[in-house]
């Protein structure tokens, strides 16, 4: 059975053909790191890393890029809200992310480019969307004219240009031929960032950055295009236009990863049901926080519970166990292949539910072998669930995994519980004292005791 995924852009399911044969390259959305991570953002990491292990089991050479939003206007508010330089929030905050990853066992990306490293890619391509008539300039910005590419654009989220609204994305909306029209550079504003530019000095767009990034390190035509469904529109249909419009075939297969809700809601700080990775730190460990993210299909809407997450360790603990019986009694067995019927549930458009009944399936009859002191079978069933854990980042006995491992993740969580405090201590400093408690109350959730000094907050991990 041959691999297949629902593509975005065509609304079905289709057999995956990579541009170059044994060759894939991919490109996935990542950070604008305006604040520290949720769980939506780490499930988003965790799904895509499952494609980037299945790919490279399947025998593909994989070059996987993900970018860095390192700025945007959300970052530039923080970082005045603050009174701290914009960088210093991109950077804190996505040092961050790198180690939610790290700490959930996502491989690294082959590259990983930001923004502010990729100006001159951007004004290249800005340069071909106007001499091609698809961009122009005015009141400082540059825009991509819609209309110039209207019998395609609204494909992909499956719009009407007629339906549209306005772009909303700069206050000089009087300024465009079309309110839908949206901006690929915005003029320089006082305290602002800016970069010199033929059309005035200014800063990116949000969506010139991901055409010029994915273009640079994947060619102008590549393989597979990941996000989640909120970037659908207006985001990667502007990435489609503009990079269509400057001549390049762009992303041949469009992937989207679904959302995560907490308790039926949309997570919101203004509801106060952000779900951060410290928050579930005291409720589980990071493999078993990591199995709960990759077990639900990667399309499908999650919703986050504490019982969800309790039926989760549970689940990942009886392949643990499994794993650590037989290695006793049959010693360490290296993984094998992975079985047909997992493999043809990862090759149906990534069918995680499917491939871990497979997994729990096989743990089920190890057992019973073990049970039964039917040895060989014993030492297939361990290689097979090593085999199919792998694929899904979850082998007990891999490195990452191991006690030793776990105490060497003390610095990442030292920084993930900081990020918590600093938060804290900025609200403390605006008088939200409800919002302070809550971070509080929280991290105590989570095992994580904060004890305020006259040196400043200190913390410890709850004892027993």
């Amino acid at each position: 059975m041959s691999l297949r995924f629902y593509d975005t852009g065509t609304r079905s399911v289709r057999t995956f053909e990579p541009l170059e044969e044994g060759r894939v390259g991919m490109y996935v959305c990542g950070a604008t790191p305006q604040a520290s991570p949720h769980i939506g953002h780490l499930r988003s990491g965790v799904i895509y890393d499952v494609l980037l292990r299945w790919l490279r089991a399947s025998g593909y050479e994989v070059t996987f890029a993900r970018n860095v939003t390192d700025v945007d206007d959300k970052i530039i508010a923080v970082a005045a809200e603050r009174d701290v330089p914009w960088f210093a929030v991109a950077e804190g905050n996505q040092r961050v992310f790198t180690q939610g990853y790290d700490l959930l066992g996502c491989l690294p990306p082959t590259v990983e480019p930001r923004a502010t490293g990729h100006v001159p890619e951007m004004i290249v391509l800005i340069r071909r969307l106007v001499e091609k008539g698809h961009a122009y300039a005015a009141a400082g910005d540059v825009y991509f004219d819609v209309k110039s590419w209207a019998d395609e654009y609204g494909a992909l989220s499956n719009q009407r240009l007629d339906n549209m609204r306005s772009a909303g994305d700069t206050p000089n909306e009087d300024a465009k031929r079309d309110p839908r029209d949206f901006a690929l550079w915005k003029g320089a504003k006082p305290g602002e960032p800016a970069w010199e530019t033929p059309w005035g000095d200014g800063r990116p767009g949000w969506h010139l950055e991901c055409s010029a990034m994915a273009t640079k390190y994947l060619g102008a035509t590549f393989d597979i295009h990941g996000g989640g469904v909120d970037l659908i529109f207006p985001h990667h249909e502007n990435e489609i236009a503009q990079s269509r419009a400057a001549g390049d075939g762009f992303a041949r297969y469009w992937l989207h990863n679904g959302l995560l809700t907490v308790d039926g809601e949309k997570m919101s700080k203004s509801v106060g049901n952000v779900v951060l990775l410290p928050d579930l730190l005291g409720k589980a460990r990071p493999v078993e926080v990591r199995y709960y993210l990759a077990s639900a299909h990667y399309r499908s809407l999650m919703d986050y519970t504490d019982a969800a997450l309790a039926e989760a360790v549970s689940a990942y603990q009886r392949i643990e166990g499994f794993v650590t019986r037989a290695s006793e009694v049959v010693g360490t067995v290296p993984p094998s292949s992975v079985p047909a019927a997992f493999a043809a549930a990862m090759d149906d458009d990534l069918g995680v539910p499917q491939a871990l009944a497979v997994l729990h399936e096989t743990v089920r009859d190890g057992n019973s072998a073990l049970a039964a002191g039917d040895l060989d079978a014993v030492r297939r069933g361990l290689a097979d669930v090593r085999a199919m854990a792998e694929v899904l980042g979850i082998d007990p006995l891999s490195p990452q995994w191991t006690r030793a491992g776990e105490e060497d993740l003390r610095p990442v969580v030292d920084a993930l519980v900081a990020v918590a405090l600093e938060q804290r201590q900025a609200a403390r400093a605006r008088k939200d004292y409800a919002s302070a408690d809550a971070i509080r109350d929280g991290l105590a959730e989570a095992g994580i005791l904060v004890e305020d000094t006259p040196q400043g907050p200190r913390w410890e991990l709850k004892r027993g």
